[in-house]
C-alpha cells in the first residue's frame, strides 16, 4: 500500500509541476491600472512525517500508535477565477488530495499535519474543493489595488465594501485569519495552530462545505457572517441540505490597527452549530461501561462558543500572535477536532535579517483541553472521531512546533518541522512524543 501511495504520488507530483511550467510560460506582470479579468495560480504541497517509537500505558481504537512510523501527504491545487461583470466573480479549485496522517490522524487533537484529515483510504482522490461566486458592491470611491493571488482577482478593489458569497467553500478562507499562523502549506501545520481550536467550524472532511457569507468591510473594520451546512455524520463527507434542522452560524468582527506605528490585527469570532449531535453525559448514563454517542444522537442539540485572535508586527520582518477559544462541551464535536478550549502564541520571522527574505522561521505552542463531560466519556471507554484510547488519565495537551521555510529557487520551498506533544489525546499515560517532518511546497 506504501509503495503504492508513492507511486501515485510522484504522478501527480509531476502533473502538477507539468501545469505550474505551462502557466509560468503565460505568467505576465499585474497592470496596476487594469482590473484582471483571470487569476490562474497553483499548488503543489508534500508533507513527510516521522515519529520514534514512544511510551504508552495502554492503546486504543483511536489512539496515536506508540510505534515507530512515517506517513506522507499530497495536495495539488488549480485555483481558477474569472471576472463575470462589475463587481462580480466566480472561483474553481479543482483538487487531489491523499496519503495519511500520523495512526490515521487519530490521537492527538492538535493533530500533527493540517493537509491530512481522518480518513479510512490514503490513495489520492479528486474533489472539486471550491466552486463560488462572489459579488463586490462599493460604498464609496475610494480604491486600494489589490495583487492577483489564489482566489482573487487582480486590480482596484474599494476600501469600503459589502459583498456576497455563496457557493462551496474553507469557511476558514474568511474566518480567524492570521497573518503568521493560518496556512499549513507555508506556515505551523498543526491543526492547533492553523485555527482556533475550540471552534468547530463548518466542514466535510477535507474541510470544505456549501456557505453563504456577508461581508462588510472598510479600511479599519470588518464585520462577516456566514451560514454553512454541516455534514450528516461525524467529520463525514455527505453534507446535511435539511437547513431546517441542521446548519453552522459564524460571526465574526476584525479590527485594524497601528501600534508603535506597526500593523496589527484583532478578530472576535463566535459560533453556533445545530444537528443531531450525541450528549457525553447521556452516552455514559446509557450504557457507563461502553459509552456511545451514536446511541444518543438526535435533533435538537447544538454547540457553541467563542474565540479571540490577534497577530501584532513587532518589525518590517518579525510578528506574533496569540488566539484564546472555548466552546460549551456538552455534545459531542462534529466537524474539526475534539478541543473545548485552546490558547496558542507564538513568534515568525522571514529571514531578510540574513539576507534571505523569501525564508521563514517559527515558534509556536498550542495548549487544548476538553471539558469535563468531554473527558468522562473517553475515560469511560467512549470513542469520539479523533480521539479515545480505552482510558483516559487527563491532562492538558500541549505542543510545541519550531519550523524554518527556506525558498530553494523561485516558487519552490522546503521546510523542516520540529513537533513535540506533552499528554498527546488528553492522556498522561501517553508520551510524550516527537515528530519531524519535512515539507515540499510549490505555488505559482
Amino acid at each position: 500500500m506504501f509503495k503504492k501511495i508513492i507511486s501515485q504520488t510522484k504522478r501527480y507530483i509531476v502533473l502538477q509541476v507539468f501545469i505550474l511550467i505551462v502557466l509560468k510560460m503565460n505568467a505576465h506582470q499585474a497592470d496596476t491600472t487594469q482590473n484582471e479579468r483571470f487569476s490562474i495560480h497553483a499548488q503543489a504541497t508534500v508533507i513527510t512525517q516521522y515519529k520514534p517509537a514512544f511510551y504508552a500505558k495502554y492503546s486504543g481504537t483511536n489512539s496515536l500508535q506508540p510505534q515507530e512510523e512515517t506517513q506522507r501527504s499530497i495536495t495539488s491545487t488549480l485555483f481558477l477565477g474569472a471576472k463575470l461583470w462589475h463587481g462580480a466573480s466566480i472561483f474553481i479549485n479543482p483538487e487531489v488530495a491523499g496519503g495519511s496522517g500520523l495512526s490515521g490522524s487519530y490521537g492527538v487533537a492538535a493533530s500533527t499535519n493540517g493537509e491530512t484529515y481522518r480518513i479510512g483510504d490514503p490513495m489520492p482522490t479528486f474533489e472539486l474543493a471550491r466552486l463560488f461566486f462572489r459579488q463586490v458592491y462599493s460604498f464609496n470611491k475610494g480604491t486600494v489595488y489589490q495583487e492577483n493571488e489564489i482566489n482573487t482577482l487582480g486590480g482596484k478593489a474599494p476600501t469600503n465594501y459589502f459583498a456576497f458569497t455563496i457557493g462551496k467553500i474553507c469557511v476558514a478562507d474568511d474566518f480567524d485569519l492570521n497573518k503568521y499562523s493560518h496556512d499549513p502549506r507555508t506556515q505551523f501545520i498543526s491543526w492547533g495552530l492553523m485555527s482556533n481550536g475550540a471552534w468547530d467550524f463548518p466542514a466535510n472532511t477535507r474541510g470544505y462545505t456549501p456557505s453563504i457569507i456577508l461581508e462588510y468591510g472598510s479600511p479599519k473594520n470588518e464585520i462577516r457572517y456566514g451560514f454553512s451546512l454541516v455534514s450528516t455524520t461525524p467529520n463525514g463527507m455527505i453534507m446535511d441540505w435539511d437547513i431546517s434542522k441542521t446548519g453552522a452560524h459564524t460571526l465574526e468582527y476584525a479590527r485594524k490597527y497601528t501600534l508603535s506605528g506597526e500593523n496589527g490585527a484583532l478578530r472576535l469570532v463566535s459560533f453556533f452549530n445545530t444537528t443531531h449531535m450525541g450528549n457525553y453525559n447521556q452516552s455514559i448514563e446509557l450504557n457507563p461501561t461502553d459509552p456511545s454517542l451514536l446511541a444518543t444522537e438526535k435533533y435538537g442539540r447544538n454547540k457553541y462558543g467563542f474565540g479571540i485572535n490577534a497577530d501584532q508586527a513587532i518589525n518590517k520582518d518579525m510578528g506574533v500572535f496569540f488566539r484564546a477559544s472555548w466552546n460549551d462541551g456538552k455534545n459531542e464535536t462534529w466537524m474539526f477536532t475534539e478541543i473545548d478550549h485552546s490558547v496558542s502564541f507564538g513568534i515568525s520571522s522571514d529571514g531578510d535579517s540574513w539576507n534571505r527574505k523569501n525564508d521563514n522561521v517559527g515558534l509556536a505552542c498550542v495548549t487544548s483541553g476538553i471539558s469535563v463531560p468531554h473527558r468522562n466519556y473517553l475515560k469511560d471507554g467512549g470513542l469520539g472521531f479523533i480521539l479515545g484510547d480505552g482510558n483516559l488519565n487527563y491532562g492538558l495537551e500541549h505542543l510545541d512546533e519550531l519550523y524554518y521555510s527556506m525558498e530553494l529557487v523561485k516558487h519552490l520551498y522546503i521546510s523542516g518541522t520540529y513537533q513535540f506533544i506533552l499528554n498527546p489525546g488528553y492522556n498522561k499515560d501517553r508520551g510524550p512524543v516527537n515528530v519531524f517532518s519535512i515539507r515540499v511546497h510549490v505555488l505559482i
